[in-house]
């Protein structure tokens, strides 16, 4: 048996725009032959998820999450194309997990793109103020502090946040399975997050990982 390399992952995923779990689940069916992994992939219906993000999703569910007693609410909406898929059960958990995950982990934004600018030009000055006051040369200061931006998108952007219930996953990745289980195109269009007290008192990072603690 071939030994399956995160690079024979990501090439195959790049090449079908499947999911990370079905590539390697394709690696391995055909001892890590690429060729043969991609036309696998497309006889299992399965390497097509970026092809259709052009689709136009008009269909979907709105879900809501409350967590135990009533400190965080959460209501996010997912599209899709058809209603068909919409009412389907493995559909409406999908976006209940993202509701879920939503509530323990505390996303600004949903892309980076939607990152205000200020907010990213307040985070490259403290950035930079810790890394000057840490003694580090400038000339590689900029280069640092691209990096900790880099990081600060990952942590707070919701589509490329670690899914709380798989943290080997993206949103971003698990949409694109998703996709390729029900064959039409999936996107999170809006969501609101709401925290009791938010802006009294200094209790949602608190919140967000008790919610957290109890999805794992």
């Amino acid at each position: 048996m071939a030994q399956i390399s995160a690079a024979m992952v990501k090439e195959l995923r790049e090449k079908t725009g499947a999911g990370i779990m079905d590539c390697k689940g394709a690696l391995k069916e055909k001892d890590g032959n690429l060729e043969e992994a991609l036309v696998y992939l497309r006889e299992k219906g399965l390497a097509s998820a970026s092809k259709k993000g052009g689709r136009i999703t008009s269909e979907g569910v709105v879900a809501s999450y409350i967590h135990a007693g009533g400190k965080i609410g959460v209501m996010v909406e997912v599209n899709c194309e058809t209603d068909f898929v919409a009412r389907t059960d493995a559909f409406v958990d999908f976006v209940k997990d993202i509701a879920m995950h939503i509530a323990a982990a505390a996303p600004i934004a949903l892309t980076r793109e939607d990152v205000p600018a200020d907010v990213i030009e307040s985070e490259r000055s403290i950035f930079r103020t810790q890394a000057l006051d840490s003694g580090k040369p400038e000339k590689i200061i900029d280069k640092i502090i691209d990096g900790k931006i880099e990081k600060y998108f990952k942590e707070n952007c919701l589509m490329e946040q670690a899914f709380v219930k798989d943290t080997d996953l993206s949103i971003e990745e698990c949409i694109k399975e998703m996709i390729a289980k029900t064959g039409e195109n999936i996107s999170i269009r809006r969501y609101t997050r709401f925290v009791m007290g938010e802006g009294l008192e200094k209790r949602s990072c608190d919140l967000a990982q008790e919610v957290a603690d109890q999805l794992k």
